[in-house]
C-alpha cells in the first residue's frame, strides 16, 4: 500500500516512511491512496479475533512494507494486559438501553490516546532500528496526547520528544502527569497560548524544509498516519462486543476537537463495518459542530477560544479534518489545497452544497455541550447507574441522547478517566471518591519539570536547538 498527500504534491510512499515524518512536504496530511474493503466473510472471521490478532489483521493491510511477524511481535508487545488492565484492550460496558461506552482509557495516561500512542512508540522504535535514523518528535496537546505519547516514547532509543501545551490551561492532574516526568529524552514546554497556537508552532516548524531535515521532526498529534490506523482497530473490536452478527448496525459518539478519533471510525466505515452514524459531540469550542450543521468550516483565532471544563477539545482548527474534506471533494488536491491555505490565512470556507453528502454519504451529524450540560450528565449519569464518567465523555453521551434515533444503538467513545478531572466531577456530584491507578497516587506533589516560553515559532525552534546540541 502507498499513500498520498491530501494536497497532491508529494510522491507516494510507504507506510514506514509516512509513520516518521507527520506533516507532507506539501503542507497536507498522508493518506492510503484507497482505502481496503472488508467483505462480510472477513468481519465474521475477524468477529472471533482477540484484540491482537484483530490489530494484526487490520493493521497489516496499511503496514505492507514491515513483515509480518515483526508487525506482530510490535503488536503483542503493546497491547499487554498489564498496560491496558484486561485481555479486552478496550471492554464494552452498558450505561442505559441502547447505549453503551467503549471503554478507551484504561491504558497508563487513563486517557483514550494510548491506544494508539502506545503502539505508535513501539512503531517508531522499530523503524527507526531498521533505518538507523533519529527522531525529534515535536508535539502540541491540549491535556491527554501529551502524557500518552510522553509516556508511550520514553527512554525510547533514537527518540527526542518536545511536547507543547497551553501554559495553565489544562487540569492540574494532566499539567502533574507531563511536568513530573524526569527521563532524559522528554522535554516539555508551556507556550503563553492556547492549544490552537501550539498546533500552529508544530505545523510551523514542520514547513520549515531546512529546520525539519536537519533534526529529523516528526509528530505525534493526529496528523500522524500512525495514530489514526492503530484507533481504526477498536472501532472493528468496539463493534463486535455490541453485535451478534453483521446485520446490526451501531453508531459511534465521539467527543471531538481535532478530528482524530472520529477520522479512524470514517475510515473503519469507509472499508466497511456497518456503522449507521458518526456522532460529534463537541464543547462550546463547536466549529466541527457547525460544520456538520450548516456545511461552514469557521476556524477561530486562539483568543476567540473557550478555556472549559473539557480542555481536551478546546481547540478551534481541527488539524485531522482535511483527511475527510479529501474524500468529501473526491480527491481534488487542488481544492483541499486551498481551501486549507485559506484556513492557514484566516479564513473560512463554505461546502453546504455539500450537506447531504455529509449526512447520507458519509453519516456524519453533530451536537454541542457546554459546562452546565457536562455537570448535568456527570450527575445524571452517576445517579442513574452509579458510573462517574469525565467531562469530555459526558460531552459524548449528552450529544448521543439528544440526537439519538428511536432504536438505535450507540456506542460512546470514553475520552478519559474522571480521576483527571476531580474539580470538575467535585462540582457535579460532590465529594465523591475518585479511584485512581496506584500510579498516579500523589502524582501532583512531585517535582515538575517545564520551560515557558512565549507564543513564537523561533522560541521553541531555539529550545530544540539547545536541547539537541547538549545531547
Amino acid at each position: 500500500m502507498k499513500y498520498i498527500s491530501t494536497r497532491g504534491q508529494t510522491a507516494p510512499m510507504s507506510f514506514s516512511d509516512v509513520l516518521l515524518m507527520g506533516l507532507a512536504p506539501d503542507g497536507g496530511l498522508m493518506l492510503p491512496e484507497s482505502y481496503p474493503h472488508i467483505d462480510g466473510d472477513t468481519l465474521n472471521r475477524w468477529r472471533k479475533l482477540s484484540y491482537t490478532e484483530l490489530a494484526f489483521e487490520i493493521m497489516s493491510l496499511f503496514a505492507t512494507d514491515i513483515p509480518a511477524d515483526d508487525l506482530r511481535e510490535i503488536i503483542k508487545k503493546t497491547y499487554t494486559k498489564q498496560a491496558f488492565g484486561s485481555d479486552e484492550i478496550i471492554p464494552v460496558t452498558k450505561l442505559y438501553d441502547n447505549l453503551s461506552l467503549l471503554e478507551l482509557s484504561n491504558g497508563p495516561t487513563l486517557a483514550f490516546k494510548d491506544v494508539a500512542m502506545q503502539f505508535l512508540g513501539n512503531a517508531f522504535e522499530y523503524v527507526l532500528k531498521q533505518k538507523n535514523e533519529r527522531l525529534t518528535i515535536i508535539g502540541a496537546t491540549s491535556g491527554d496526547t501529551g502524557s500518552a505519547a510522553e509516556y508511550a516514547l520514553r527512554g525510547k532509543q533514537n527518540i527526542e520528544v518536545f511536547m507543547m501545551s497551553p501554559n495553565g490551561k489544562m487540569s492540574a492532574f494532566q499539567r502533574a502527569q507531563m511536568y513530573s516526568l524526569d527521563d532524559a529524552n522528554i522535554h516539555n514546554i508551556a507556550v503563553e497560548g492556547m492549544f490552537d497556537d501550539c498546533q500552529d508552532i508544530v505545523k510551523a516548524l514542520q514547513e520549515d524544509a531546512a529546520f525539519k531535515a536537519k533534526y529529523s521532526l516528526g509528530t505525534v498529534n493526529s496528523i500522524n498516519w500512525g495514530r489514526i490506523l492503530a484507533q481504526i482497530v477498536y472501532y472493528f473490536k468496539g463493534y463486535f462486543a455490541a453485535t451478534t452478527d453483521n446485520s446490526q448496525q451501531v453508531s459511534f459518539c465521539v467527543p471531538s476537537g481535532n478530528f482524530g478519533n472520529v477520522c479512524a471510525g470514517h475510515i473503519a466505515r469507509e472499508m466497511g463495518l456497518p456503522i449507521a452514524r458518526l456522532i460529534v459531540a463537541t464543547n462550546e469550542n463547536d466549529v466541527l459542530n457547525e460544520f456538520f450543521n450548516t456545511g461552514k468550516y469557521t476556524p477561530r483565532k486562539s483568543s476567540e477560544t473557550y478555556v472549559t471544563s473539557s480542555p481536551s477539545m478546546d481547540i478551534s482548527k481541527a488539524s485531522n479534518f482535511e483527511r475527510f474534506v479529501f474524500l468529501l471533494l473526491n480527491k481534488d488536491s487542488e481544492q483541499v489545497a486551498k481551501l486549507f491555505n485559506d484556513v492557514k490565512n484566516g479564513q473560512g470556507f463554505d461546502l453546504s452544497d455539500k450537506l447531504a453528502t455529509v449526512a447520507d454519504r458519509f453519516g456524519f451529524v453533530a451536537g454541542k455541550s457546554t459546562h452546565q450540560d457536562r455537570l448535568n450528565t456527570i450527575k445524571k449519569v452517576y445517579d442513574e447507574t452509579q458510573r462517574l464518567i469525565d467531562p469530555h465523555t459526558a460531552d459524548g453521551v449528552k450529544v448521543a441522547q439528544e440526537v439519538q434515533n428511536a432504536g438505535e444503538y450507540i456506542l460512546v467513545a470514553e475520552t478519559a478517566l474522571p480521576a483527571k478531572f476531580e474539580e470538575t466531577i467535585a462540582l457535579a456530584v460532590g465529594d465523591v471518591p475518585l479511584p485512581r491507578p496506584e500510579h498516579t497516587v500523589g502524582l501532583e506533589n512531585k517535582p515538575q519539570y517545564v520551560t515557558v516560553v512565549p507564543n513564537d515559532a523561533k522560541a521553541v525552534a531555539a529550545l530544540i536547538e539547545q536541547h539537541i546540541i547538549a545531547r
